[in-house]
């Protein structure tokens, strides 16, 4: 059975014209509506949700409730360790803790947002009073609350399109995370609602180190993370979303293990050009630690570790490693210079020394797409004397 929806004149910025879907769409097609259709004072866009200032906190001005629509981007149990361990505030400890990534779906929005709860709150809350903290049962409660949709019970995991209606959020290492404000009473809740199961993640998008780091100019003082408070360019402009990052060298392999804890799940990257960043391992095995290039698919986080700004800190939680795409450069002897077709975004560029380069330069030739790759075919006299590259461009 097929259902046409129209929308009346007095809806602005949506197409007027009737369309055709099925009943089980008709919820999806309510719920992309839902800023529309009558939630103004109460939907928000992650966009506007992680609006920062020039010191890269937060500058949305807190008003609740709200509700933001996403797609999950990572299973409840992937990110932290949700296993109940009530301690009192003295132990210094937050005993379970739950998070998942939610990523932007409606027209016109972009980035996500990171929802978190934790067991002991009394470690964060003053005076520091045990029963501020969850019980080992209530914590369990809690967590199967968040992990099952309350109107079917549908078990969520990633892919899933859902809302999420919070009466709460803080401003922590770089982004706002929607969370209890540390208050375990039942008026801080954030509830989590199915759109549609299965939406599917979204299509990672594709970026090398150039677009996220400077070079390192070897001052421990200064900070290489590209910054940008209009959220243009830089590391802020991904915040939130699934990517792919190209072209990466593993450095540092202590943190490749699913069973470390969070702050001991880092590694260091380079592309191979001065320029290095954080990977951050999942609770789940990703095979043995890779010793060539690689590329690494996951969610796009920042943990600059401060309550006040949030310029640095940029790393990427790895869910997927694939072979590298931007770090093979095929030259045959035809003289023929061929990438991967999916690096739409990227330039060929050669130096005529590769001991001292520079300065780079693009090559002339026009590409063309053949058989999934962008072909170039090179003069023989240039093959044998120069040296050739991929470098994204904006």
């Amino acid at each position: 059975m097929n259902v046409t929806l129209r929308f009346s004149s007095s809806q602005p910025a949506i197409s007027r014209r009737p369309f055709t879907c099925a009943v089980s769409q008709l919820f999806l097609a309510a719920a992309l509506a839902l800023p529309l259709l009558g939630l103004p004072s109460q939907a928000e866009t992650h966009w506007n949700l992680q609006a920062v200032n020039a010191n890269g906190a937060s500058a949305w001005t807190p008003s609740y409730p709200i509700t933001v629509v996403g797609v999950l981007l990572t299973d409840p149990d992937e990110m932290l360790d949700s296993t109940p361990n009530f301690q009192p505030a003295s132990a210094g400890t937050m005993g379970g803790e739950w998070q998942i990534v939610v990523q932007a779906a409606w027209p016109g929005d972009r980035g996500g947002t990171t929802c978190w709860i934790g067991q002991n709150y009394a470690l964060r809350r003053a005076p520091g009073d045990d029963s501020f903290s969850h019980s080992n049962e209530a914590w369990l409660a809690e967590v199967a609350r968040l992990n099952h949709d309350p109107a079917t019970g549908h078990a969520f995991h990633k892919g899933d399109l859902v809302s999420v209606a919070a009466n709460g959020s803080l401003f922590f290492g770089g982004k706002r995370n929607i969370n209890e404000q540390h208050h375990n009473e039942p008026e801080y809740d954030f509830t989590i609602s199915l759109v549609a199961t299965n939406y599917g993640l979204p299509a990672p998008e594709v970026l090398s180190l150039t677009s996220l780091m400077r070079t390192n100019d070897n001052n421990a003082a200064t900070s290489e993370d590209i910054f940008d408070q209009t959220r243009a360019t830089g590391g802020e402009h991904w915040q939130g979303a699934r990517v792919r990052l190209n072209g990466l060298t593993l450095l540092t392999t202590n943190g490749w293990n699913p069973t470390n804890l969070w702050g001991s799940r880092l590694c260091s990257v380079t592309d191979g050009e001065n320029r290095f960043f954080t990977l951050r391992h999942p609770r789940h095995s990703l095979g043995s630690a890779p010793t060539n290039a690689f590329d690494a698919i996951g969610v796009f986080s920042q943990e600059s570790g401060s309550f006040s700004q949030g310029t640095n800190g940029y790393e990427l939680f790895v869910q997927e490693i694939v072979p590298s795409e931007a770090s093979v450069i095929s030259i045959t002897t035809a003289p023929v210079v061929t990438w991967p077709g999916s690096l739409a975004n990227y330039q060929l560029q050669y130096t005529n020394s590769i001991g001292a380069p520079g300065p780079w330069q693009p090559a002339t030739n026009v590409p063309a797409l053949v058989n999934g790759r962008w072909t170039v075919i090179v003069d023989p006299a240039d093959a044998q004397t120069r040296f050739y590259r991929l470098q994204r461009v904006q």
